[in-house]
């Protein structure tokens, strides 16, 4: 593991914060949380259960930190992708960008999507919330008759496919054309399925060029 190859820092500072959060991000991507106790992260960390607690409270706070760093990561990800004057457009733009830092940061999207902690697309959209760029999006194009339907069940449905591609493609079963090809055709048919009938009938027969 690649946090476990440095001499045992000190035990209260930033250093040693950072090296907990990364250490315990590491194992939360490939054991049951609750195997990842406070002991296995210090010593993976090479410092006392003592920093843990003085960092972060307890194991709780620790896993929070590593939740909110995912949080934070993808939030801004998605809040850096141009605003597009086709709705869709930006919707697909969303989504490559979501895709990107999954495939980019896969032990953090293991740690938010991967069960250690739920992810709730129909509760409360907060400030930070890394869904709430889709959100936005997807009510732009309700409001301007481009997509039919209520926008949380939208964001849902847009990230039930997102998340099944993402994590087929992190577990190794798509080859990289087999990835690329199921990204642009599933996410283009869940758009589709969502269009309002006159802007379903002209995707039909016209292929996007976004």
């Amino acid at each position: 593991m690649r946090c476990a190859s440095r001499a045992r820092p000190r035990t209260n500072d930033a250093t040693v914060k950072e090296r907990l959060v990364e250490c315990a991000t590491e194992l939360l991507a490939t054991r049951p949380q609750e195997s990842v106790t406070v002991r296995a992260v210090a010593t993976a960390a090479e410092t006392s259960t003592a920093a843990v607690y003085s960092l972060f409270g307890d194991k709780e706070g620790l896993i929070a930190a590593v939740r909110d760093r995912a949080v934070a990561g993808l939030f801004q990800a998605l809040t850096a992708v141009p605003t597009s004057e086709d709705p869709l457009a930006g919707i697909y733009a969303l989504a490559a960008a979501y895709r990107r830092w999954g495939r980019e940061h896969s032990h953090l999207y293991s740690v938010l999507f991967g069960g250690v902690q739920s992810f709730k697309p129909s509760g409360a959209v907060g400030a930070g919330d890394p869904v709430r760029p889709l959100i936005a999006a997807i009510d732009r194009a309700v409001t301007e008759s481009v997509l039919d339907g209520e926008a949380t069940a939208i964001a849902v449905s847009l990230w039930v496919t997102l998340h099944g591609l993402v994590t087929l493609e992190l577990a190794g079963a798509l080859g990289a054309p087999t990835a690329e090809a199921a990204f642009r055709s599933t996410i283009l048919a869940t758009l589709r399925g969502w269009t309002a009938p006159a802007v379903f009938r002209s995707l039909r027969h016209d292929e996007p060029d976004f």
